[in-house]
This record gives structure tokens, sequence and C-alpha cells, in this order.
């Protein structure tokens, strides 16, 4: 495996201050930038955020590329 692979993770649990413990999450878009896009990590328990995620527009274009490539492959090998 390669760096790029692991580049473009989202968290579905993260530490929760307020549960005392390790939460699933849901991921909140916060701002839109010209040149990235800024999300907020809520705990769904008690809806506290617990992190932040920011994807830079080269981030997201090469996610969609490898999506759309991978999507691709399938297609073939069916």
């Amino acid at each position: 495996m390669n760096q790029q692979q692991f580049e473009n993770f989202t968290a579905s649990s993260l530490y929760c201050d307020k549960c005392k413990t390790a939460m699933p999450v849901r991921e909140r878009l916060l701002l839109v930038l010209p040149d990235r896009e800024i999300f907020d990590y809520l705990c769904t328990e008690c809806g506290s955020s617990v992190g932040r995620r920011e994807v830079t527009t080269g981030e997201k274009m090469l996610a969609q590329a490898m999506s759309g490539r991978r999507q691709r492959r399938s297609a073939v090998l069916r």
C-alpha cells in the first residue's frame, strides 16, 4: 500500500470527552473555501464536536479521479 491510499480517510469513531469513550461520529460540512472544505466531526450520542478534517481541492479531485477509476475497473472485471 502506498501513502495516497491513506490520505483520504474519514473517521467513523473518535474519542468524546463528554461521553468518556470512543463514539461513532458524523461529519458536518462547516466551511467551503476556494482552496479547501472544512468538516467537523460530531459525536452521534451527545452532539459534541470531537474533531475536524480539511480537504483541499487537490485531494478532492484526486479522490474523485480514483473513485472513477475503481468503478471502471470493477465494471471491466464483471
